[in-house]
């Protein structure tokens, strides 16, 4: 048995080796593209497949892209029109709309009505009632769209709102919907993550911040989080190879680095070593995984016309490129963040302009997944941890969490069609509500699991995504 003198340590010796962390990894891909040859310990590091193995049902869709519109989509100003608003627009909202509820920012102000700030228009066979400032998604994608105006959240502040919609609990630290699912299915791909996180940024409204924790795996073991790529340089940072270190030299490091895992998982049996064990699998794949996603130089000309983007310049819709390309190569859940919604101020313009930045990039990606016979088990998520007031914070609207809209698409979903409703002022969801814990449910159910039956043992208690408080599958959203 390989063994090492026992003064000599694990981390004493990846500090002497002289190569970098980003570069140590075991790989079958490099037994496939340097005729190595496998060890034992590689033999010993099986590909995960999930623990709802076969699924309780049968699923309706392989993968999810999530577009999450962070900071609080204004509901009322892209996809639930009031005109009862618009002609209140600046007199006192009635108190009994508002007593009693929980208000952000705006607690002791005077409540004034804030009508639609765009024209709404309606789109395609259905008539889906959209927003002028969404040309190219009312355009092109209306008759995909499933529109839910009826949402409504717990969560009245950004962090633990975001926390909320990603993990289902407003307490941190528990796992990330991306990390459930990868959990309970496994992952496609063997040499790209399950589950992957891209940022984009823009030049409208406030910057939303947006922590890691978003994307963690909480209580399931480490290797079911989600890995974030930058949108611009190196997607993963460490991906390629350090200067003057060669395939057989990289080789013979990372087997000893492997072996002395292999012996304190064996001697501990501790998960968190095996996650390292399969981490570092990964990680030496996506060493040749990631330059050949990222690089689209193969992509005809009428993909980059139809993104806007030629990909590598970190904007939503490069993000959007990426996601398709990693739908294709199996990634389980993708979720692409754009964190310019947050408008306190000027809302008009910056909806506008932040819708500019996202509306090409949406419809693109859903047109290139139909073209690709992809929306059909692919669930496109979008929208955002909560929605904004009908009523004015200067010329802008406050946090929101009694009724918003969010739409989805493909996946099994009834496409052109709108559900539930927020009343005439668009404060309250009143017909059809639908709760966070109904969009994990049946997000779930369409991937082919019982959200009832999808637990881990964490505590002494079995955790579920949807928690402990009642969660029903909408049955009504789904063809």
């Amino acid at each position: 048995m390989f063994s090492l003198p026992p003064q000599i340590a694990r981390r004493s010796f990846l500090r002497n080796s002289g190569v970098s962390l980003g570069s140590m990894a075991l790989s079958s891909m490099l037994n496939q593209q340097y005729g190595l040859a496998k060890d034992a310990t590689q033999q010993d590091v099986p590909h995960w497949n999930g623990v709802v193995n076969p699924p309780h049902f049968e699923p309706k869709a392989k993968r999810i892209i999530w577009l999450y519109m962070a900071g609080g989509m204004t509901h009322i100003d892209t996809f639930d029109n009031k005109p009862k608003l618009a002609e209140l627009h600046g007199k006192p909202m009635p108190e009994s709309v508002t007593k009693g509820q929980q208000i952000a920012q705006l607690q002791g102000a005077q409540l004034n009505c804030f009508g639609p700030q765009h024209a709404f228009k309606q789109y395609g066979q259905s008539g889906q009632s959209i927003s002028e400032i969404w040309p190219m998604l009312g355009e092109k994608c209306a008759d995909d769209m499933c529109i839910v105006r009826s949402l409504h959240t717990d969560a009245i502040n950004h962090d633990p709102a975001h926390t909320f919609m990603n993990t289902g609990t407003m307490i941190a630290g528990r796992p990330a919907m991306g990390s459930w699912l990868l959990y309970g299915l496994g992952a496609e791909s063997q040499s790209l993550p399950g589950f992957v996180v891209m940022v984009s940024t823009g030049n409208y409204g406030q910057r939303q911040p947006i922590a890691a924790r978003q994307w963690h795996s909480g209580f399931l073991p480490g290797q079911f989080q989600g890995v974030e790529f930058r949108g611009t340089g190196d997607p993963v940072l460490y991906v390629g190879n350090p200067k003057g270190v060669n395939s057989k030299q990289q080789r013979d490091v990372v087997d000893a680095v492997q072996r002395l895992n292999g012996l304190a998982n064996t001697r501990y049996d501790d998960p968190e070593i095996a996650t390292r064990i399969s981490q570092y699998e990964l990680a030496f794949r996506m060493q040749s995984s990631v330059p050949e996603l990222m690089d689209v130089s193969n992509e005809p000309q009428h993909i980059f016309d139809l993104y806007g983007s030629k990909g590598g310049d970190g904007s939503f819709a490069s993000n959007c490129l990426l996601a398709r390309r990693l739908a294709e190569r199996g990634t389980r859940f993708i979720q692409l963040y754009h964190r310019d919604w947050d408008h306190h101020g000027a809302v008009k313009e910056h909806s506008a302009g932040t819708a500019k930045e996202v509306d090409q990039g949406v419809a693109a990606l859903i047109t290139d997944l139909k073209q690709r016979d992809m929306l059909k088990d692919t669930i496109i998520v979008f929208g955002s941890e909560f929605g904004r007031t009908p009523m004015a914070q200067g010329n802008g609207r406050d946090h929101h969490l009694a009724g918003f809209t969010m739409w989805f698409a493909g996946g099994g979903f009834k496409p052109g069609m709108s559900y539930g409703n927020t009343d005439e002022f668009g404060y309250h969801a009143v017909e059809n509500r639908v709760s966070v814990h109904d969009v994990h449910a049946t997000l779930l159910h369409q991937m082919g699991i019982d959200h009832s039956r999808f637990t881990y043992k964490f505590q002494g208690l079995d955790s579920k995504l949807t928690g402990v408080e009642e969660a029903n599958v909408v049955k009504d959203l789904l063809v």
